[in-house]
């Protein structure tokens, strides 16, 4: 394993991630979680949504068959993280930016104030796919830092240039971004970045597997080789670089 910019994962204390959907920080932060814990830090997952609406067959999966069903799957992949069960908002999965964002943002302070995260991480400004959720979440977790006395440092998830083009063929294939998406950063302005050996692959894949109702259909379009590849790096920017180690 690589890492780059923050040479070690301890520093970053107890972590708090701030999400939209079950499965977006294995995604984006599996490896980051799985270090973390491994240094002995706490790891805390909130989510915004169940994400009752992610799927293309809603006749088969209607959201009161879907919403417990990924609830489940979330609680079984932050397990294999050594992550406990995750911190729901509530709203409804398609809706954030249309809830009240004073409201919102109140309930991430109150956790950030709850919780006393050294490290917060969650989407940057564009919500790395351009989902309305994920840009949501993104801004209320960014307002709930200034509004939160207790100070953490703000990491966005990102990807470098040469990243995505690596990962261009797979993400095309999947569909995964929209046009123009996601931002990326330059190596020389990430905070940190992980290059994740086999083991650590092995672990994200198990964890991402655990999203069945989401990934299982991802992975066998592509093939196991290429998926794993994509999953490959992390990499995040700092928001407040001034409170990075």
């Amino acid at each position: 394993m690589s890492i780059h910019g923050t040479s070690d994962v301890a520093a970053l204390g107890t972590l708090l991630g701030v999400w939209a959907h079950p499965d977006d920080e294995t995604f984006l932060t599996a490896g980051l979680m799985l270090l973390a814990r491994r240094a002995g830090n706490r790891v805390v997952c909130v989510t915004a949504t169940l994400g009752e609406h992610g799927t293309d067959r809603p006749d088969q999966w209607p959201p009161h068959r879907l919403a417990p069903l990924r609830a489940l799957e979330h609680r079984a992949s932050l397990h294999v993280l050594d992550v406990g069960p995750p911190i729901g908002l509530g709203y409804v999965d398609g809706t954030c930016d249309k809830v009240n964002v004073a409201t919102a943002v109140a309930q991430v302070a109150q956790i950030i104030d709850d919780v006393r995260p050294d490290t917060v991480v969650t989407f940057g400004p564009d919500g790395m796919t351009g989902h309305s959720d994920h840009v949501a979440v993104s801004m209320w977790t960014s307002y709930a830092l200034t509004i939160s006395p207790h100070r953490a440092r703000l990491l966005h998830a990102t990807v470098t240039p040469e990243e995505m083009r690596r990962q261009r063929p797979t993400s095309d294939a999947l569909g995964v971004f929209r046009p123009g998406l996601p931002a990326t950063t330059p190596r020389s302005e990430l905070a940190l970045r992980l290059s994740l050996d086999d083991e650590m692959l092995d672990l994200k894949l198990a964890a991402l597997r655990a999203h069945a109702s989401q990934t299982r259909r991802q992975e066998f379009a592509v093939g196991t080789a290429a998926y794993r590849q994509w999953q490959q790096e992390e990499a995040f920017v700092a928001a407040n670089p001034s409170l990075v180690p």
